[in-house]
């Protein structure tokens, strides 16, 4: 029997590593991941998906070059994802400089892991993102100018660029994908789609009162986790390795997605007010969404909405799964969450593994 391939899943814990372990061991992959050592509960999604026991998990940090360099070696993985990040962008704003160690200098540690090792069997898919796009006009691609407006996008961008100058120069069957945003029930309560679906949940079971938002016209290209891996692991099943976007085509406000996901929990908002006056009610006027200026970035990133034509010409990927598909997902989990009378899981996006 001939053995499986190996993958090797750096930020296994979070929601992209989860989806993409699911994906690869349905692919028949002997599949590793890098946990980090203070990240004991972070197996949460593993478990949620039932796949943890069928899982090699190695403690380690992308910040720790040596110890990248000793895993790779015994492991000899086939191909390597990526995921570690310190992903929340205002959590960025905030602590810049982790953002940098683990988004940046994370990658560069493990590309010259592969350098120094010489493995030129192994291919790496880096985790890059829309927020390198910043405020550039939509569409954006592959060919779109990058205008960040984030440290969080700022340090994706040097690993971006960091992935591109190795291929170049030493060979490396490296991809970069560009990936717009996506969710599912396996988000991180603080990130706003996830927030949104759990909040509309509890205040139609009347254990919340009002949410919280921040900038309400901000336009994001949202898709299902689910489709995105996929996309990843098409990347690194051709023959040269390359850059590509990954994304729906389509983009809706926050206000959009906030009204969609309370009219599946069973509630009607109607907006009104201009600004930060702005609020959203039911059908009785309790006002139910209310705007927080503190939830503002320091430097908002108005409208992402991505052009996938090339994946979808060259890897034959597209996406499956609709935004209204997503939101019913993501609130029938957490109205899963209250019938069983247990906290939610996930209370926070992993950091960088």
């Amino acid at each position: 029997m001939k053995n499986p391939k190996i993958a090797f899943i750096t930020g296994i814990t979070g929601q992209d590593g989860a989806y993409l372990a699911q994906f690869l061991l349905e692919k028949g992959y002997s599949v590793h991941g890098l946990l980090r050592w203070d990240w004991a509960e972070g197996t949460d999604r593993l478990k949620t998906l039932g796949i943890e026991d069928r899982l090699h998990l190695h403690h380690g940090d992308m910040t720790d070059a040596g110890n990248l360099t000793r895993l790779i070696k015994a492991i000899e993985p086939d191909e390597i994802y990526n995921l570690a990040a310190l992903t929340h962008v205002q959590v960025s704003f905030e602590t810049p400089s982790s953002a940098f160690q683990a988004n940046a200098m994370g990658t560069l540690n493990l590309l010259e892991s592969l350098r120094i090792l010489d493995m030129p069997k192994i291919r790496l898919y880096q985790a890059s993102s829309s927020e390198m796009f910043g405020s550039a006009p939509p569409p954006q691609n592959e060919t779109t100018p990058f205008q960040p407006c984030s440290p969080y996008g700022v340090s994706k961008l040097a690993a971006y660029w960091l992935v591109r100058t190795y291929r170049d120069s030493y060979g490396l069957h490296a991809s970069n994908g560009i990936l717009f945003n996506h969710e599912s029930p396996l988000r991180g309560q603080d990130f706003v789609t996830r927030k949104i679906a759990r909040a509309a949940v509890r205040i139609a079971a009347g254990l919340q009162d009002a949410l919280a938002l921040g900038n309400l016209d901000a336009m994001r290209d949202w898709g299902h986790a689910r489709d995105f891996v996929r996309g990843m692991w098409l990347m690194l099943q051709q023959d040269a390795p390359d850059d590509y976007v990954l994304a729906t085509g389509e983009a809706h406000t926050v206000r959009n997605f906030a009204t969609r996901a309370f009219a599946q929990a069973g509630i009607k908002l109607t907006w009104t007010g201009v600004g930060l006056n702005e609020q959203g009610a039911d059908s009785k006027g309790r006002v139910l969404v209310t705007l927080a200026p503190s939830l503002f970035r320091p430097k908002e990133v108005h409208h992402l909405r991505g052009d996938s034509s090339r994946a979808r010409e060259k890897l034959g990927w597209r996406p499956e799964t609709t935004l209204d598909g997503l939101i019913r997902e993501m609130v029938e989990a957490e109205q899963g969450v209250l019938e069983d009378g247990k906290e939610p899981p996930f209370p926070q996006q992993s950091a960088a593994a």
